[in-house]
């Protein structure tokens, strides 16, 4: 059996392989509401064959989405279709997870297609809150820093969201604390420029995360298990780095976080980043050794033998594939032929399955 296909135990729940869909943004939805998209592009991916199925950033509140057509759990109403999306994946032999999200700075833009550009006032969009008055670029609109009102606002929504995640049927919950989005931006010296408790020290700027952390473990059972993706590093002197991460990783662990999935990026507008197959799994290596705390890989996995290396080599504990996984739903089943590992496809497509000569 490849390492890629043998399963992993988080907490009470266990994932039939290595293989994570990364959440990634549709910008599809209205008013926060999942519809008929969401189903089909999230449910096709567990009928691939992935473990888990992570959904979409997911605003906590409507003023943290990045954009007007982001997906929300902000209200009861937006649990229906949602317990629909989970039960589909989970019908499927997948693990259904969803990522909760505050965009902070970096909310209120127009979705990439429609040219990303802040969205006006006029045109519905809303004031933006971060740790200090800095916006994302020199020419967009600074935002407004937050007070101990809001911040206690930020740790309440993700509370509550954590609250619906599970009555939707969510057996996983993963915290946005990465590419430069509200709790990102308080990790980072070069966006938080606070001088009270959220600010300064390492400790102070990780302090509303870890108060998040607090909130939403609070409300998981103890079965299941808690995700947190951080920008292991802003790829700039004086920012975040990755011996932050470290630090970071092991202060969640005592935390009950149990698995860190490191991306990179995202909090400086024009950051050199050295953009390359699998450029960020060193990260995800790094922290899984000197913490001993799981991890993820993510970035420019592509294929097969690359994913597999990555586990059999210990770097990481799963891989989390984005855009390979639009381009091939299929991307688990085709891996595990590639692999020579023999996967049940659904029954549905059992016909069309490649056989051994």
């Amino acid at each position: 059996m490849a390492h890629l296909f043998t399963p992993l135990t988080l907490r009470g729940v266990t994932l039939k392989n290595r293989i994570v869909v990364s959440p990634m943004c549709m910008y599809s939805a209205e008013d926060g509401f999942a519809n008929d998209w969401h189903l089909v592009h999230l449910g096709s991916r567990a009928v691939g064959g992935a473990a888990l199925v992570i959904q979409e950033a997911t605003a906590v509140a409507p003023e943290g989405r990045i954009t007007p057509d982001d997906l929300g759990i902000w209200k009861d109403e937006h649990l229906p279709f949602l317990r629909r999306i989970t039960a589909f994946i989970e019908a499927q032999g997948a693990v259904p997870g969803i990522q909760l999200a505050h965009a902070g700075r970096k909310a209120s833009h127009r979705s990439p297609w429609k040219g990303g550009t802040e969205v006006p006032s006029s045109e519905g969009g809303w004031p933006t809150v971060a740790p200090s008055a800095l916006p994302f670029a020199s020419t967009e609109t600074a935002p407004q820093a937050l007070d101990q009102t809001g911040i206690d606002q930020v740790i309440a929504d993700f509370r509550a969201a954590t609250r619906r995640a599970l009555a939707a049927g969510y057996q996983v919950i993963e915290i946005h604390a990465a590419h430069g989005y509200l709790l990102h931006e308080f990790l980072s010296p070069l966006s938080n420029q606070r001088t009270d408790s959220y600010g300064g020290s390492f400790d102070n700027r990780t302090r509303l995360l870890r108060e998040v952390t607090e909130a939403v473990r609070a409300e998981l059972p103890a079965d299941l298990p808690l995700l947190v993706r951080i920008s292991a590093t802003d790829w700039v002197a004086d920012g975040w780095s990755a011996d932050d991460s470290v630090a970071l990783a092991r202060v969640l662990q005592g935390l009950g976080v149990d698995l860190i999935d490191c991306s990179t990026g995202g909090n400086v507008a024009q950051a050199p980043i050295p953009v390359g197959p699998g450029y960020q799994v060193e990260f995800a290596a790094r922290i899984r050794q000197e913490t001993g705390l799981p991890t993820g890989a993510v970035g420019l996995i592509t294929d097969a033998r690359q994913a597999e290396d990555i586990i059999a080599t210990g770097q990481a504990n799963v891989v989390l594939l984005a855009r390979e996984l639009l381009r091939d739903p299929y991307f688990p089943l085709h891996a595990a032929q590639e692999l020579g590992v023999e996967l049940p496809w659904p029954n549905q497509y059992e016909r069309a399955k490649p056989r051994r000569r």
